[in-house]
């Protein structure tokens, strides 16, 4: 009891005047300690249950942002826009070389005004005798003619010229760009010359074929062993493929109008089979999704394979939602190589086509004892899956969207580590030779306009002043300012009737994509090799292609009019979504 006393006495001592500031520091201090503590515990339980939504009920954005973007690995899906990993090569990003002026090209000694004069050649009864299209002389003077006819681009490399059609033809091929490119890419044209002999032996150019006209100057590419040889820049003879270095790796550039060879590349023996090692992403929910969509996710399973140094086995065969099909239904059994080109993928990457590849599995797996490694969670990072030694990575995926889809294992603490190759996916080259067709019959001289309508025009309430904004009459008074009267503008839209957009004519020179359609019909050589990727069955030019087609040749005009940007003050993903980029 006579403890008591003094154990109050000295606990009521910590209350003293001079012991107050201390007291309250501490006091202060405890709060602090307390209220992280229970930040701590509140953001723990946030991170343990939180489910992220839909991504695709997420508002859209431009696919130009997630294809750059590296702060947001979710999808968000953007159909009116057609972009591949091509597009996001910058031009500054490029060393082109120097281009050939007029200049540069020789004058003949012999040269007879825009002509050539043929040495030692009695002309008498000579006039109609074959031109020899080899001659140095020859070269020269057709160069000539094609720099002094095509003003709107720029040479950078000439093929020898071959005999054409007939004793007065020459073919002849050349690289070469569109003098106000915007994007990083070279063209290969081959065209007909038509050469006239004078009486006193004088060669002149009478006329140029159109687009690919001269095929005797196509050199057709020697088809190597498939998937023997990754090395980048193997062209045909005489075209070598510029590969102009940046900061870091080399860049490949694509080359339109090059001959293409996308077999499927084999394995060549049970050796190299075994030693292998592969990843392979099975079922999920991204099948007949957008082809956006299908992008996003392929390429999350691209960056993994290549982030854990395996071969990616690829499904080819498509299945085209119905958003871009003429049935309205959801069609299996497209081919990848429609859309994209598998030939610089299968050249810059490693990959295999799954039918081959279970087919050598098959056959070979049992008896050199390859082992599967099975993955069925997405939560499963790339990161813990690097030390596996197994010869084959499967990831399973179920029925249950949206954690189905191929991209959540992208998603998280895997964004920052895996990146999605977009260098190596390129739309088709046969789509952008039909692309470069029709830049090359405006001449590379025209200005474009994207003017979107459809279900977007008829949505009043998401977007309340488009169908006003992109009438022929607001059309009228928006380009007035951007495109100078009398130029020929081509107009990429989802307007399914074109004969809306005729007041315009009184301005303007207008073209629309069907105006092309000889480039994909069933003499077009468009027609013929995608029958041949597809057992000989005709192949439709489909939704997707039409618009990839329409938006590249939108992105070649001199000047570019984008409907959310300059014609509309609606925002592009509906009423408040607006952004800085939108």
């Amino acid at each position: 009891m006579l403890g008591r006393p003094s154990l109050l006495l000295s606990r009521s001592g910590s209350f003293r005047p001079e012991n107050l500031g201390q007291n309250a520091m501490a006091m202060i201090g405890n709060l602090c300690f307390t209220i992280f503590v229970v930040g701590v515990l509140v953001f723990t339980i946030i991170a343990a249950t939180y489910q992220p939504e839909d991504p695709l009920f997420h508002p859209s954005a431009k696919i130009t942002n997630f294809l750059t973007s590296k702060s947001n690995a979710t999808f968000r899906a953007d159909d009116s826009v057609v972009r591949t990993g091509e597009d996001f090569l910058g031009v500054n990003q490029t060393a082109f070389t120097t281009f050939i002026n007029l200049n540069d090209v020789d004058v003949p000694e012999n040269a007879a005004g825009g002509g050539v004069t043929e040495n030692n050649l009695d002309c008498s009864g000579k006039i109609d005798d074959p031109v020899d299209c080899t001659d140095p002389d020859v070269f020269h003077l057709l160069m000539r003619a094609a720099i002094e006819k095509f003003k709107d681009i720029h040479f950078y490399r000439f093929g020898k010229p071959v005999r054409g059609s007939n004793d007065s033809s020459c073919h002849m091929a050349w690289r070469f760009r569109p003098k106000e490119g915007k994007t990083a890419a070279f063209y290969k044209d081959y065209r007909s010359f038509v050469v006239s002999r004078s009486e006193n032996c004088t060669l002149d150019v009478v006329s140029i074929g159109d687009y690919h006209s001269g095929g005797n100057a196509r050199k057709r590419k020697r088809k190597n062993r498939a998937g023997s040889d990754r090395t980048l820049g193997k062209l045909d003879e005489g075209f070598e493929k510029v590969t102009p270095k940046t900061e870091g790796e080399p860049i490949a550039l694509p080359v339109v109008g090059e001959a293409v060879n996308d077999s499927l590349p084999v394995v060549e023996s049970e050796s190299s089979f075994g030693n292998g090692k592969y990843l392979i992403y099975s079922g999920g929910g991204d099948r007949c999704k957008s082809m956006s969509h299908y992008l996003w996710s392929f390429m999350c399973a691209l960056g993994e394979a290549q982030y854990l140094n395996r071969t990616l086995i690829m499904d080819l065969s498509i299945c085209l939602s119905k958003i871009y099909t003429s049935s309205g239904v959801d069609e299996e059994g497209k081919d990848f190589r429609f859309y994209f080109d598998f030939e610089h993928l299968k050249d810059s990457a490693s990959v295999l086509d799954q039918v081959q590849f279970w087919s050598d599995w098959d056959q070979w797996h049992k008896k050199d004892r390859l082992s599967l490694h099975l993955v069925e969670d997405f939560r499963i990072t790339p990161m813990k899956l690097s030390g596996v030694q197994d010869t084959l990575i499967m990831r399973k995926f179920g029925s249950v969207e949206p954690d189905n889809y191929w991209y959540r294992v992208c998603e998280g603490e895997t964004e920052s580590v895996v990146q999605r190759p977009w260098h190596l996916v390129w739309k088709s080259r046969r789509l952008m030779d039909i692309v470069s067709a029709i830049s090359s019959r405006l001449n590379w001289d025209y200005d474009s306009a994207h003017v979107v309508r459809g279900e977007k025009a008829r949505n009043r309430e998401m977007w309340p002043h488009l169908a006003e904004d992109t009438s022929p009459e607001a059309l009228l008074s928006s380009l007035q300012d951007k495109i100078d009267d009398g130029r020929n503008l081509y107009i990429a839209t989802n307007e399914p009737y074109t004969s809306f957009f005729d007041p315009l004519k009184d301005k303007y020179s207008t073209h629309f994509l069907h105006e092309y359609k000889d480039l994909w019909d069933d003499k077009s050589e468009w027609y013929a090799e995608t029958a041949k990727l597809n057992n000989g069955n005709p192949v439709e030019f489909d939704g997707y292609m039409r618009a990839s087609v329409d938006t590249e040749v939108f992105f070649r005009g001199k000047k570019q009019v984008e409907t959310f940007n300059d014609l509309t003050r609606d925002c592009k993903d509906g009423i408040n979504t607006c952004t800085s980029s939108s």
